[in-house]
Formats: structure tokens, C-alpha cells, sequence
């Protein structure tokens, strides 16, 4: 059986699928994330309300996600604290 991701995994993994498309349209993110519709859209909550992502809407009411400089520096830490597990061999 697989392991159940931990709750900043899946946060990492959102930023992620945002980061590396710069722009994510709802439902191509919802796939990536690998969640259920309503635990998606708890964490999308959550993280535009602390500022990490943001939604925008272009003149022909299409949705997309972008990353703000908060959500790129929170990558960047977490990447610092990855390698320093890693380097415990954890």
C-alpha cells in the first residue's frame, strides 16, 4: 500500500505543478495534485489566503493559478530543508 502523503508533500506538490507550468488552469491542477475535489480545494484555500498562490482571470473569464514570491521563497526553503534530511540519509 502507498503512503499517505503528508500534509506539506502535498503543499510542495501544488507549488510545484504551479511553479513549473508559471500558470495552471483549475482542472489541470486538480490532476496534478493527485487529491479529491474537496480536499483540493481546502489546500487552494488555504494557500491563496496566506498568500502563496494566486488566482487570476483574463478578459475571457479563463482561470489560472499563478505562484506570488511568497510561494517561490516557501519552495526554496523547503528545498533547503530536503537536502539537509537528505544529507542524514533520512
Amino acid at each position: 500500500m502507498a503512503k499517505k502523503r503528508e500534509r506539506l508533500d502535498v503543499i510542495r506538490d501544488i507549488l510545484r505543478a504551479v511553479r513549473d507550468n508559471k500558470q495552471i488552469k483549475p482542472t489541470r491542477l486538480l490532476y496534478a495534485s493527485n487529491l479529491s475535489p474537496q480536499m483540493f480545494k481546502d489546500y487552494i484555500n488555504e494557500l491563496i489566503s496566506k498568500g502563496f498562490i494566486k488566482l487570476e482571470v483574463d478578459k475571457k473569464e479563463k482561470k489560472a493559478f499563478v505562484l506570488t514570491k511568497k510561494g517561490h521563497e516557501f519552495l526554496q526553503e523547503y528545498k533547503i530543508i530536503e537536502d539537509f534530511i537528505e544529507s542524514f540519509g533520512l
